[in-house]
């Protein structure tokens, strides 16, 4: 069966399009095709994936959405697929997978009541409720339960239509045998020796994932404690606002940005701490693979997946609404508590052997195979 995968952009580093590529060759060794309608394409198309580039602009992104969607259901009228399955909201989608939050939330939780008269919101609100409305036949794959009541609150969508994933940890986040050799090694790279510390941040998207407040609890470390501490940031983002703040917090000489890669489960061997204090996060993968790593981890409730690390006992989760002392306060005392860290990791690594946190694409690709068929010209 030839199926169609929408998703405005496709970089190798983002977590949503990583699934994305898991869920499509699981669905690929099934025996289907897999078509691909993006904006951008950037890294290897791997073998057999038909990439589609849709040819649209449009000064502002939400009129570029209108466009790329317009374009992609003329196209699929003269090149049927079997299945639709998006990772942006989207009118016509047959199965969609729930990578960020619910927007009418956020648009009348956390924005000024003028900011729903405008366009920007007019389009994600109606891209939205053609998913979630009551009247979609849309099948939702949601990456944690707590998206569940936000999004039926907001739309009445049947529970049915509602389908939970486990997560979806890569193997080689999970930490190997020769660990401490990587670690040792991830280090001297970096020129972190002795007595010092290695905190990472990883994630793209660095305002949403808090960095500015990372800064702050780095800046706000005891001075002879913030000395021997290192801040990695990765990402893809313009890190040029961060390494002002950085450089006004003082701590320029103690962060490092550097771009998405390949090689993160280095990064992970070779931390003592992983800190994402986001401040909205529907899943946030990079939190269990630090946890599969052996790295403890300190991380905002507003992360999906943060009740895992909780469950697990592999870190510390940091109420809302966000207290930047309570976080200062978690980091410095976790840095100065080695016996805190080994439990953490031992915990964290007990919970990897026992629980479910890798099957999320061969379950997604469970329910887009079992959809019916849409017919030529449907939808």
């Amino acid at each position: 069966m030839q199926l169609a995968f929408c998703l405005y952009k496709y970089f190798p580093f983002g977590g949503m399009q990583r699934d994305f590529l898991r869920i499509a060759q699981a669905c690929q060794a099934r025996g289907h095709a897999i078509r691909v309608y993006v904006l951008e394409w950037q890294g290897e198309v791997p073998p057999a994936f038909e990439v589609v580039h849709v040819p649209v602009r449009a000064l502002f992104n939400h009129r570029r959405y209108r466009k790329y969607t317009e374009w992609v259901q003329a196209d699929l009228a003269r090149c049927p697929a079997g299945r639709v399955i998006g990772f942006n909201k989207m009118p016509g989608l047959d199965v969609y997978y729930a990578a960020d939050p619910c927007f009418e939330d956020k648009a009348r939780t956390l924005r000024n009541p003028l900011y729903r008269l405008g366009g920007r919101y007019r389009h994600f609100a109606a891209y939205e409720r053609a998913v979630f409305g009551s009247d979609s036949r849309t099948e939702i794959l949601l990456i944690t339960k707590a998206q569940l009541p936000v999004f039926s609150r907001h739309y009445g969508t049947p529970p049915e239509r509602f389908h939970v994933l486990p997560p979806g940890i890569a193997a080689d986040r999970r930490r190997p045998a020769d660990a401490d050799e990587v670690r040792a090694g991830l280090r001297a790279e970096f020129g972190v020796t002795g007595n010092a510390f290695l905190l990472v941040q990883i994630g793209s998207g660095f305002k949403t994932k808090g960095v500015d407040r990372s800064l702050k609890a780095l800046a706000a470390l005891p001075d002879t404690l913030r000395q021997r501490t290192r801040l990695l940031v990765i990402g893809q983002d313009d890190p040029k606002p961060f390494k002002l703040q950085a450089a006004t917090l003082g701590v320029s000489e103690r962060v490092q940005f550097l771009k998405g890669r390949g090689d993160v489960p280095r990064f992970l061997l070779g931390a003592d701490l992983m800190i994402h204090p986001a401040y909205h996060e529907a899943g946030g993968i990079v939190l269990l693979e630090a946890m599969v790593a052996g790295l403890p981890v300190i991380a905002t409730k507003t992360c999906g997946f943060s009740h895992f690390i909780a469950e697990a006992e592999a870190g510390a989760i940091l109420p809302e609404p966000f207290d930047q002392a309570r976080f200062n306060a978690e980091v410095a005392s976790t840095l100065n508590d080695a016996g805190q860290r080994r439990r953490w990791q031992a915990n964290g690594l007990a919970f990897a052997a026992r629980a479910d946190l890798y099957s999320l694409a061969e379950r997604a690709a469970d329910v887009i195979l079992q959809r019916p068929a849409r017919e030529p010209g449907s939808r």
